[in-house]
């Protein structure tokens, strides 16, 4: 698995599996355990999927070496605060059963609180509790205000992308990559569903490739970080088999301008203001 590096130095697989909407321990151990088995070493979870346990016991259960595994959760909205946030790390640590995690993050710009959690990040991060941290759903707004209360730039910004939000994503996507923060792109497939024909199936047929290989290919280009979730294990090895090809300049031109602005989650303008 290729890797890019973080602004701490740290190395980020260039793909990782996505959990939300992964429910329930079990169904997390198997889809986990099946996407390390695929050759995922980028496991992506939040408190809030309610699923840490299970993807902690997969972990647990690889025979992959853990400083091998780059493993991610997220504060909810509801730690908001210094001492929340100090203590809701611990409590998903406890259940991941993981001493420390690669990358935390604030998992949306919620309350005003989300400054006083960046500085319990700042010192799990000291504490070796969280390798490297990060913010979710973060627009620039959101970044400008964060650089204004601290020193610490976020390793990360996961939000959701994909072809059909480019326009409205692409400020943020310039921003971060002068700021030197990596966005994760969450949700890369969602729109997919129930889509047939068009710029995508046509440059899919074009390449002998899935739809979905091309849109991960495209987030690859655009040097995000995708993050695709299935529970299925030969969608899972599709998904990381997008580094024999590459899109052409057009394949690309004809992605970014399929924009029509509509989300599968909510939009964070505003969000904590």
């Amino acid at each position: 698995m290729q890797e890019v590096q973080l602004n701490t130095g740290s190395a980020l697989p260039v793909v990782g599996f996505g959990t939300w909407e992964i429910s329930g321990d079990r169904e997390a151990e198997l889809a986990v355990s099946s996407a390390i088995a695929c050759g995922y070493r980028h496991i992506d979870t939040a408190k809030i999927y309610g699923n840490e346990r299970g993807v902690g016991i997969a972990i647990q259960k690889s025979d992959i070496p853990r400083s091998e595994i780059f493993v991610t959760t997220k504060l909810w909205n509801d730690d908001h605060g210094y001492d929340s946030a100090m203590s809701a790390l611990d409590t998903s640590l406890d259940k991941l059963n993981l001493e420390y995690v690669d990358l935390y993050l604030i998992h949306w710009p919620a309350t005003k609180r989300r400054h006083d959690a960046w500085r319990a990040l700042e010192e799990q991060q000291q504490l070796g509790k969280a390798k490297n941290i990060g913010v979710s759903n973060f627009t620039i707004d959101h970044l400008e205000q964060l650089r204004a209360h601290s020193n610490t730039m976020p390793s990360v910004n996961q939000v959701e992308f994909h072809p059909f939000i480019y326009e409205q994503q692409k400020p943020l996507l310039d921003y971060c990559r002068e700021a030197g923060v990596i966005i994760e792109a969450y949700s890369p497939l969602s729109r997919l569903k129930g889509v047939s024909g068009g710029e995508i199936h046509r440059i899919a047929e074009s390449h002998h490739k899935t739809p979905q290989q091309i849109v991960l290919r495209w987030c690859l280009q655009h040097n995000t970080v995708p993050l695709p979730r299935s529970t299925n294990a030969e969608h899972m090895k599709q998904n990381i088999e997008i580094f024999d090809f590459n899109l052409s300049d057009e394949d690309m031109e004809a992605l970014n301008s399929i924009s029509d602005g509509e989300r599968v989650t909510w939009d964070p303008a505003g969000m904590g203001s």
